[in-house]
């Protein structure tokens, strides 16, 4: 059987114009697990594109052989919107241009939408108690009627992944490693997929700050147990943010891997029948996502690095220089230093920055006082 394709149409919001979501499904609708894949929610972030591009072909062929075991979304542009945002021959798409700010941040808090209609429903059956909560999200969606194009394509995705098994949101950084992000409850749930991937880091968060994409589907299951522990409310979902290295890692062969990697963890996770290989040796441990420093410029000048991704480094080590050419050269330098001992994970490609741009992310084992705060994100 092929892939089942849909266009889900987006609110119109000029005359004479229209986008659309494209849809793929694989495996029989409602069968478990769910699992559901996005790629370019941040639609400047491309090498999700590519990734799923070669993973649709691996579903198909085992749609084909018939080892598709649960059901499988795969949603390869999740952001028409920002796809069609360029500015002087560059796409930008990571901030949606008429004012509704990061696409990936203020997702709703669908434990908060539901709570008042799943309390006199919960029991003490955890499996009742899951299907409760899941069509308690599917039925508070449905029930909202967008108020513009974002709104729109944020209920479109949204209906797609509430109910799921596991949700994966398909970005990059700049200049990174692989990493993942995800809640504390989701770990070590998510330790194989990690593994697979070759993550550098698993960077974990109850809660990020950012309301974004990915614990808009994770964290409605360990709020809704702390307002109900009367009752057995698992972690029924297990939705992280992948992000595949950087922007410019973007050719085939990488992208090939990266699918594998992904479908090789789907076989794991049951979604896929068949015997994937041997899990791979992880190449991290889980750490606080506040141990994390996120290395900001004090001043504005040109950046030249003093490390490397994946360079280890202690406190108090120098991450780059900012110069200023309009200085003299013994006054130009000014020495940018991290608080963690860690790894390098990731820098900027655009090396003119501002003051308060990131200019590297270290991770680290110990939270770090100045990383304590209700948002761990970079805007």
């Amino acid at each position: 059987m092929p892939a089942r394709s849909d266009r889900l149409p987006l609110l119109t919001v000029s005359p004479g114009t229209a986008r659309h979501l494209t849809v793929h499904r694989f495996g029989a609708e409602g069968a478990r697990p769910k699992v559901y894949l996005q790629a370019a929610l941040h639609a400047d972030e491309t090498p999700g594109l590519l990734v799923q591009h070669h993973l649709y072909r691996l579903l198909e062929e085992a749609e084909r052989e018939g080892r598709i075991a649960g059901e499988v979304i795969l949603v390869p542009y999740a952001n028409p919107i920002g796809l069609s945002q360029f500015t002087n021959g560059e796409n930008m798409g990571r901030y949606e241009q008429g004012g509704g700010g990061n696409f990936n941040r203020n997702w709703p808090d669908l434990a908060e939408g539901i709570a008042e209609a799943v309390k006199d429903k919960l029991t003490d059956d955890e499996a009742g108690n899951i299907a409760v909560i899941r069509g308690a999200m599917r039925a508070h969606l449905e029930d909202q009627k967008p108020a513009s194009e974002l709104h729109s394509l944020r209920l479109a995705l949204a209906s797609l992944a509430c109910d799921a098994d596991l949700v994966l949101d398909l970005h990059c950084d700049d200049q990174a490693l692989m990493h993942l992000f995800l809640i504390p409850a989701n770990w070590p749930d998510g330790a194989e997929l990690a593994a697979d991937l070759g993550c550098r880091a698993v960077l974990l968060a109850e809660d990020s700050g950012g309301s974004s994409f990915d614990e808009t589907f994770s964290t409605p299951w360990t709020r809704l147990a702390d307002r109900f522990p009367q009752y057995p409310i698992p972690a029924a979902c297990v939705s992280g943010t992948v992000e595949l290295r950087g922007r410019s890692d973007v050719d085939d062969a990488t992208a090939e891997a990266d699918a594998e990697a992904l479908f090789n963890s789907l076989m794991r996770y049951g979604a896929i029948a068949g015997n994937p290989p041997p899990l791979p040796e992880a190449l991290c441990e889980a750490t606080r996502l506040d141990a994390t420093d996120t290395v900001r410029s004090p001043v504005a000048g040109v950046v030249a690095y003093a490390v490397d991704l994946g360079q280890r480094v202690s406190k108090g080590d120098t991450i780059a220089w900012v110069v200023d050419p309009t200085q003299p050269p013994e006054k130009a330098r000014t020495a940018v230093t991290t608080a963690a001992d860690g790894l390098i994970l990731s820098r900027r490609s655009q090396r003119y920055v501002r003051p308060g741009m990131v200019l590297a992310k270290v991770v680290g084992k110990e939270p770090l006082p100045h990383r304590q705060g209700s948002y761990l994100l970079e805007d």
